[in-house]
């Protein structure tokens, strides 16, 4: 009887083509949908006919609105949008991958697409499209080859600026397939009449040397390089001397083709007051692996430096003093070390009011010195008395120094200090203090007597 009504409500409802049906077929129906997968009575024929129903009931719409959705993935939408004819549509788009990209989205299935977005004028653009490709050209290195030819084109563009985009992009992306065509392109650039793309192959070399040492030395770029450590721009010379440092550190026996003689020397310390506070890092430790021919050239080049010790960066005070320390063993001209001695001192205490972290390497970098030329910083053992709120690390270096620094003449003063220290609640750190006094004791004889 049951089935017999059902079916029933199921004709009826066909035979009109009317979506509603009277409450007590509907009721049949729907208690028979809510039966069909718990009740063994009803028979398959029984459930189709309901499912049916419902369907008829909701306006006769098939089973395919299920795929033919009009929603788009994210992927398909940003490929129409890629493959767009209109330029700000695209730019748009490539924004929007770069961003998904960013995030951490995987966005390598519109490789293609977004290569084909390099052919254009807007820098802009290509920037982005550029950067795109440096991230996934490892995973697509079959695709990434197709970029090749533009890269090529670009790196002969008018425009300086999309000269060295190419060039290093090229040498970002890491691919031994792409470095067999980079060759050519970057001896071409290290020769631009453009300073700033000269100074970006510079960096590219050293990249390319990461990639295949062995190329480099074939083409020649370790030369080239020591050529542009003459060139007339100073950030060209900067970078040709971090390109270099860099590939000595890996590879020391590529020193015998970049040679630095005094001529050389010469250019770099005329670049030293032009550049900017990297480029003076680097040009000073390269300084630092030069070995003068003589006192008076060493001399020369101590006057030359000296100006560095004034700077707002402490990265290039500290490569300015260590140059000065080596040079000044080579110097038997005692006024001059005296007066070099004095010229040390400020600059390295002034650096104890940085922030901990750069305090911390100063003291390190003092306690060498301190180690090699106490007299330098003889008489400014008060810097290194300990604060209150100094972290515990700077609190042990600067102790540290105050023992190597005592002497008859501050030994008062250095064991009066030491005593507060020992009454601190740090335990550690009075340990290291009472520690401390022994040694001053040991080292200072007349100590010995007020300890």
């Amino acid at each position: 009887w049951y089935q017999r009504r059902v079916r029933e409500a199921v004709v009826s409802t066909q035979s009109t083509g009317s979506s509603g049906i009277n409450a007590e077929y509907g009721d049949l129906i729907v208690v028979t949908c809510r039966c069909a997968c718990v009740s063994a009575a009803l028979s398959p024929h029984l459930t189709m006919v309901s499912l049916g129903s419902i369907t008829t009931m909701r306006g006769k719409m098939s089973d395919s609105k299920y795929f033919n959705t009009q929603k788009k993935g994210e992927i398909y939408e940003l490929k129409a949008e890629l493959n767009s004819d209109k330029k700000e549509k695209k730019k748009e788009a490539v924004k929007k991958v770069i961003a998904s990209m960013t995030v951490g989205k995987d966005v390598s299935a519109l490789f293609t697409d977004v290569t084909m977005c390099m052919q254009t004028d807007n820098l802009e653009l290509k920037k982005l499209v550029y950067l795109y490709l440096i991230n996934y050209a490892k995973t697509q290195p079959d695709l990434a080859i197709l970029a090749v030819n533009t890269f090529v084109k670009d790196c002969e563009d008018p425009n300086p600026l999309i000269r060295a985009l190419a060039v290093r992009t090229m040498g970002c992306i890491r691919v031994e397939k792409i470095t067999e065509y980079l060759c050519e392109p970057l001896r071409k650039c290290l020769k631009d009449e453009d300073p700033y793309v000269r100074k970006t192959a510079a960096v590219c070399v050293a990249k390319l040397h990461d990639i295949s040492a062995a190329r480099v030395e074939d083409q020649g770029f370790l030369e080239t390089l020591g050529e542009l450590l003459c060139d007339s721009n100073p950030m060209v010379v900067a970078n040709a001397v971090a390109a270099i440092s860099e590939i000595l550190d890996t590879n020391p026996n590529a020193a015998k083709q970049v040679n630095i003689d005094t001529p050389t020397v010469n250019k770099l310390l005329t670049a030293l007051n032009e550049c900017t506070e990297w480029g003076q890092i680097f040009i000073l430790d390269s300084l630092n692996n030069y070995s003068p021919r003589d006192e008076k050239e060493c001399i020369s080049i101590c006057e030359r430096i000296t100006p560095r010790l004034a700077h707002a960066n402490a990265a290039v005070v500290l490569s300015a003093v260590k140059v000065l320390m080596k040079l000044m063993d080579q110097i038997t001209n005692t006024e001059f070390v005296q007066m070099l001695q004095k010229k040390l001192a400020p600059p390295l205490v002034t650096l104890l009011s940085a922030e901990a972290e750069i305090q911390y390497v100063a003291l390190r970098n003092i306690n060498l010195v301190v180690q090699k030329r106490p007299d330098i910083l003889k008489h400014e053992i008060k810097a290194f008395f300990v604060k209150y709120n100094d972290p515990i690390y700077v609190k042990l270096e600067k102790l540290d120094i105050m023992i190597r620094l005592a002497a008859q003449t501050n030994i008062a003063q250095v064991l009066a200090e030491l005593k507060e220290y020992a009454t601190e609640v740090d335990v550690d750190f009075v340990r290291k203090a009472v520690r401390a006094i022994g040694r001053c004791a040991i080292k200072v004889e007349p100590a010995l007597r007020s300890v």
